[in-house]
């Protein structure tokens, strides 16, 4: 028999593409019940986003809809018509779910055992009319029309597809932060323009002209970037002129990040003061995880020595002891934290692995549980913490650099200049000698490397960064209490490290801004923050493990069969 006349086992069957589609249709059902159950629908629902439009409790199930034709046209069916036709199967059996589930919630009182059941999660599934009348083929009608706007937009070239995916992030986005736009616009610092202020950006949300507004802005700038053909060009350039090129670019990105305690307000500033704080500590970190492969769980407990530290040299309440200036203060704080990492890394040179991870862990409880006791309490306040801290600059409320704003700028700085410095230990001979150890330490040891010192130095120069932040922090908050060193710290350190990308000096910035900086200014949303922060964790580690902005190494190691093997003469000066 022919090869050609052969069956191919390969080739999937009609009724398999089918059944996938109607696996598509019951996983988005049971997603979207699962946002309604747990609180997200109603309690997002009063966030809108378009107002007497679009809710983002009700952009949450269209987004679920639409995710739903999305994938069973690609995993379905070929052909624009059966893959219109999956996408409405798909949505239409997600819908259905809800259908059923408010049909069920008129009928009998969920909220004994579903407190989020509530009228007015029911009121927004069928848009205000009466369930048993015209109500319950709401949501089967919106599963249809998303499924096949998804399946739409699984057919469409990458461009339009693009495009789509551009507007309905400048929408989700700027209708998010409308009310802290129309704040600030309406302060007087920008002059006279309520009239325009108010027709885009309602009290929370967007206007409908406001809507149109930033979907036009948005595909002007995709059609500029595309048309200009930036991206490819870019790339096309020899190295020397790509750096040249992106120096307009890096001026007009740090004079609007310079430009936003003006344009955000106190809250920004102390968002991004917060980024910046987590910067240092992923940098820290980042030299003993990223650079050395020494993974460490009780970072938190040098955050605390330089915090505590500088909060006891310089308060002016019961607990100071020289009121020294902010400035005079810092560096002791970092000389406490370099101490501490010779005292913890001495003990554990020889442990690896997760015997390592323990250690360390254990190591964050002692410091934490130390500050708590009743011991220490005479010295370091113990539960009630240190107050009365001053800040870096004496300010009247009227300046400019009043409150976190000066924090903003002073972290900032900082985090510039300990940036900088971490990328010239990259290309140090003690930063090869930490990726030789991070590789293999036999090896490392075999070829000269000085194990204890490479080590010892890891510690140290990682515990410095953090009491380093911990300073900025005490600076920020004018106060210390035990309750800021908890373990959640130092998981947020490794998980900012480990999502922006090992080892990449540019990745810990990324990953600081994309953990940190996003639950901060969704903080009005409560616990239901960090459950985004968790799925936004397990997509990374599941479709992109090496990280947002991953180093070359990095990314070879994680994807070393796709990578070309020239290998550049000097890796350690890549960012």
């Amino acid at each position: 028999m022919s090869a050609s006349a052969m069956p191919s086992a390969a080739a999937p069957r009609p009724l398999d593409a089918w059944r996938g589609v109607l696996g598509m249709g019951l996983i988005a059902g049971g997603v979207a019940i699962y946002l309604c159950v747990v609180g997200i629908v109603p309690i997002f629902g009063s966030q809108p986003l378009v107002v007497d439009v679009i809710s983002l409790g009700q952009l949450s199930l269209v987004v679920t809809f639409l995710a739903a034709g999305f994938a069973a046209a690609r995993r379905g069916p070929s052909g624009p018509g059966p893959g219109v036709l999956a996408g409405a199967l798909a949505g239409l059996i997600s819908g259905a779910f809800l259908s059923t589930f408010v049909l069920l919630g008129s009928a009998v009182n969920l909220r004994t055992f579903m407190p989020n059941a509530s009228p007015e999660l029911f009121e927004i599934l069928t848009l205000g009319s009466d369930p048993f009348v015209n109500g319950f083929w709401i949501p089967m009608l919106a599963g249809v029309i998303a499924g096949v706007l998804g399946a739409v937009l699984a057919l469409l070239p990458r461009r339009a597809r693009e495009l789509v995916i551009v507007n309905l992030t400048a929408l989700v986005l700027l209708g998010l932060f409308a009310s802290l736009a129309r704040q600030r616009m309406l302060s007087g610092d920008f002059g006279d323009i309520g009239d325009q202020t108010r027709a885009i950006f309602a009290s929370k949300g967007l206007t409908a002209a406001g809507a149109l507004l930033t979907m036009a802005v948005a595909t002007l700038g995709y059609l500029a970037w595309t048309g200009l053909r930036m991206r490819s060009r870019i790339h096309a350039m020899p190295a020397e002129r790509r750096r040249v090129a992106i120096i307009p670019l890096a001026v007009l990105a740090l004079v609007l990040v310079l430009a936003m305690p003006w344009l955000g307000g106190a809250f920004v500033a102390q968002t991004v003061a917060m980024i910046a704080l987590y910067i240092l500590m992923g940098l820290g970190l980042n030299i003993t995880l990223g650079f050395a492969g020494l993974l460490d769980l009780g970072f938190v407990a040098f955050f605390a020595v330089g915090a505590y530290t500088v909060a006891l040299l310089t308060s002016t309440g019961d607990f100071g002891v020289l009121g020294l200036p902010w400035w005079a203060a810092v560096p002791f704080g970092v000389a406490a934290a370099m101490i501490f990492g010779v005292f913890l890394g001495l003990p554990i040179l020889g442990i690896r692995g997760d015997y390592l991870a323990i250690a360390t862990l254990g190591f964050g409880e002692i410091i934490s549980i130390l500050i708590k006791s009743d011991v220490l309490k005479p010295w370091l306040g113990g539960p009630q913490g240190i107050t009365n801290i001053p800040p870096p600059i004496q300010t009247q409320p009227a300046d400019f650099l009043y409150g976190p704003t000066q924090i903003f700028y002073v972290a900032l700085a900082i985090a510039a200049f300990i940036a900088f410095a971490a990328w010239r230990l990259r290309a140090s001979r003690l930063g090869r000698a930490w990726l030789a150890i991070r590789e293999d330490e036999d090896v490392a040891e075999a070829l000269g490397v000085n194990l204890v010192q490479s080590k010892t130095l890891a510690y140290m120069l990682g515990a410095a960064f953090a009491g380093l932040g911990g300073a900025i922090l005490v600076g920020l908050l004018g106060s210390v209490f035990p309750s800021t060193f908890n373990i959640v710290v130092s998981i947020n350190v490794a998980a900012v490290v480990v999502v922006g990308g090992m080892g990449s000096i540019p990745g810990v910035i990324v990953g600081a801004i994309v953990l940190i900086g996003l639950p901060e200014l969704f903080r009005e949303f409560s616990e239901y923050r960090y459950l985004f922060y968790g799925i936004v964790l397990m997509f990374m580690m599941r479709f992109r493990p090496e990280g947002l902005w991953p180093s070359r190494i990095g990314r070879r190691e994680m994807h070393g069969g796709e990578e070309p093997s020239a290998v550049l003469p000097l890796e350690a000066k890549e960012a």
